[in-house]
């Protein structure tokens, strides 16, 4: 396919209905590779990564793309809707307690991995130190997609895994300065001055993240919505809120768009199994066109001379750089050899240093094509080598835990007008709830359950009714005693029926939401 030489043709129906079919039947063939990913354990971006070379100019679709801008900006769009999507499954008891090690190294880790990889880049590859300076910055930012795709399929210890959720998070907003910095025409700043930026930056961005996402779920638990469909929509726009604002205040968009859709993840929010499940679609419709779009930006007839400079440049990356940010980073927090080696493995790169590779492109960097293409190379051997290990490793250094109790799926609609709410409760297959009557639930005064579906149908409960795994309950809960009604079930959902006199509580439960 390609663009017209000749007079411009006015769009058509006709045209219209050819672009919508092929964009369904990339969409059906993306979707259908999610199997193929989950399956094999690779991380989905390197199918659709391979559906947009495919559908370029040295495969099958012939489309000629060079268009580094709109790249840029689709996948700014894309990754806003997957660090929302992250943030919103981000458990907060996770990831208190890592808090500290994680903002370690998405800060020093960062500087650590710059530093090393850049010098290997000039040193080793003879590339110029401003080019060497882009790429090491491109390629010290885990990406969010992929680690919280990788990652939430392995049953990893808390700390691990909330160390790296929230690094992933936490380190794309100074990877971004430095990218832009080292872009920018001119004398690159002075370290100090690139420290101050990116302190200012992240302080504004979690300011702003923090506030609304407050403020957001403030808002959706004190307001009906006259359709239950309009929640999970407020929320993906309360998220894109965070991260405007903080981009128009100069700070970090990116850092504002997880933290406040990790505030409203972990808040009791209406409708909720609804809203995580239409984030979770928003979430694979962003990779597929990010990564499809940069399949298409690639060409690859242009890769042969730099797949060795790119496994070099990624060797060091992996073996030395990674290493070596995550060991000076965690030495106050006396973590275990074990969980260094496995989070130095899975520092998972994906579409983000993919995307900040069109940076210099669009900046006009001298070889900034050659950057790019390096930069791309390296992200999908080394993502073939790494997203498809970890789980072996894991077992290795014996890190792999037993899968909890699964939460309960609560759902809650607010009754405005009753000042009351309808608790929609779905036991799964591992709850604890299985084989607990109705009587030992031991429900606050003012909250009962008042409708039983198993099997298809419905009836109401009396107080020795047994409850089973895959049964449906409707609460219905007034106002004042809701939270105390949803963290008594979440409670028993994790420690049966004797949950609270074994020190299993409300809180911890629905602490993990």
């Amino acid at each position: 396919m390609r663009v017209s030489q000749g007079r411009e043709r006015p769009l058509t129906v006709h045209h219209l209905n050819q672009l919508l079919l092929v964009c369904s039947l990339v969409l059906l063939v993306a979707v259908a590779a999610v199997r193929i990913s989950s399956r094999s354990g690779l991380p989905s971006l390197l199918v659709y990564l391979g559906i947009g070379v495919l559908m370029g100019q040295d495969g099958i679709g012939n489309i000629h793309f060079a268009n580094a801008e709109l790249t840029q900006v689709i996948g700014y769009a894309a990754l806003v809707v997957i660090l929302a999507e992250g943030g919103l499954g981000t458990k907060w008891k996770e990831i208190k307690p890592a808090l500290p090690a994680a903002s370690a190294l998405a800060l020093g880790g960062v500087a650590v991995s710059v530093g090393v990889t850049a010098s290997a880049a000039h040193f080793l590859i003879g590339l110029e130190w401003r080019q060497a300076l882009i790429v090491g910055a491109v390629v010290s930012s885990t990406d969010a997609a992929a680690v919280f795709s990788v990652l939430r399929k392995i049953p990893l210890p808390a700390r691990v895994t909330g160390t790296l959720e929230a690094e992933s998070g936490f380190n794309d907003a100074p990877v971004v300065i430095l990218v832009v910095a080292f872009s920018t025409a001119g004398p690159v700043s002075h370290w100090y001055v690139l420290l101050g930026e990116i302190a200012l930056e992240l302080a504004i961005g979690a300011a702003i993240g923090l506030a609304v996402g407050w403020l957001g779920s403030w808002g959706l638990r004190h307001v009906a919505f006259p359709a239950s469909g309009l929640y999970p929509i407020a929320v993906m726009a309360i998220a894109v809120t965070a991260y405007a604002g903080g981009a128009l205040a100069h700070g970090s968009g990116f850092l504002g768009v997880y933290l406040a859709s990790m505030v409203m993840g972990n808040a009791k929010l209406p409708h909720w199994p609804a809203t995580r499940g239409f984030a979770d679609g928003l979430g694979w419709i962003a990779q597929i066109g990010m990564f499809v779009l940069l399949g298409l930006l690639v060409t690859p007839h242009e890769l042969g001379d730099d797949v060795v400079p790119a496994l070099v440049i990624g060797l060091v990356l992996t073996m030395v750089a990674r290493p070596l940010s995550v060991m000076l980073c965690l030495v106050p927090f006396r973590v275990p050899w074990q969980e260094q080696t496995l989070m130095s493995w899975a520092g998972l790169r994906g579409a983000v240093p993919i995307i900040l590779a069109t940076i210099p492109m669009v900046e006009g960097v001298d070889a900034s094509r050659r950057i790019f293409n390096i930069v791309f190379v390296l992200v999908v051997v080394y993502t073939l080598v790494q997203g498809p290990t970890l789980p072996w490793l894991a077992r290795t250094l014996q890190l792999g835990e037993d899968a909890e109790a699964a939460d309960l799926g609560i759902e809650s609609a607010p009754l405005e007008r009753l000042r009351g709410h309808l608790l929609s409760v779905a036991i799964p297959e591992a709850s604890k709830m299985h084989g607990v009557e109705v009587a030992e639930l031991r429900l606050p005064a003012g909250a009962a359950v008042t409708l039983v579906v198993r099997e298809g149908k419905s009836f109401v409960p009396t107080p020795t009714t047994v409850l089973r795994r895959g049964d449906e309950l409707l609460v219905v809960a007034t106002d004042p005693v809701r939270d105390a009604a949803e963290r008594r079930l979440r409670s028993v959902g994790h420690g049966g029926k004797l949950a609270g006199w074994l020190g299993t509580n409300g809180a911890e439960a629905g602490a993990g939401r």
